[in-house]
């Protein structure tokens, strides 16, 4: 293993912002991603950071991340979610994932949190064997619900 994983800093933000689009255009959503350097940047490292950031680094070339951020549970209490695990296609299968995965864990572990949850696309079925070989749940009973930036727009004008 000739990479390391470490916490992010604000300048590796252009390169994961790179592997954020190379999971878009993974993902069938190329033009999906709006969120820009300047913003993660801000986001995750001022005084009130709204996620965490680990890095698998090989020399100073960035070959995956995971994302994480805390929320609440009304059944569990704390618990972290994992926004994304990215490791760029070409990296695959160096044990990169599951380094990542680890680091999360711990941290989920030492912060003292109830559940660590995250989605994963239904058809993606590598990433969902993986994570099932790692002892997670898997809930195909279950469907993400959202409201975009426009669907919170329609929202509200209904209200008035």
């Amino acid at each position: 293993m000739s990479y390391k994983i470490r916490n992010a800093v604000a300048n590796d933000m252009p390169q994961v912002l790179d592997l954020i689009t190379e999971l878009a255009v993974f993902e069938k959503e190329p033009n999906a991603v709006e969120v820009t350097i300047e913003q993660l940047q801000k986001d995750g490292f001022s005084n009130k950071p709204a996620f965490h950031c680990f890095v698998a680094e090989e020399g100073k070339t960035i070959l995956g991340i995971a994302l994480v951020y805390l929320r609440y549970s009304t059944w569990k209490g704390i618990v972290l979610h994992l926004e994304d695990l990215i490791v760029s296609q070409t990296q695959r299968g160096r044990g990169i994932g599951t380094a990542l995965l680890d680091e999360v864990v711990k941290h989920g572990a030492a912060l003292g949190v109830k559940r660590i949850s995250w989605e994963v696309i239904d058809w993606n079925e590598p990433a969902i064997k993986f994570y099932e070989q790692k002892g997670a749940n898997v809930m195909r009973d279950w469907d993400v619900v959202q409201l975009d930036e426009q669907g919170i727009k329609n929202y509200l004008s209904k209200l008035n």
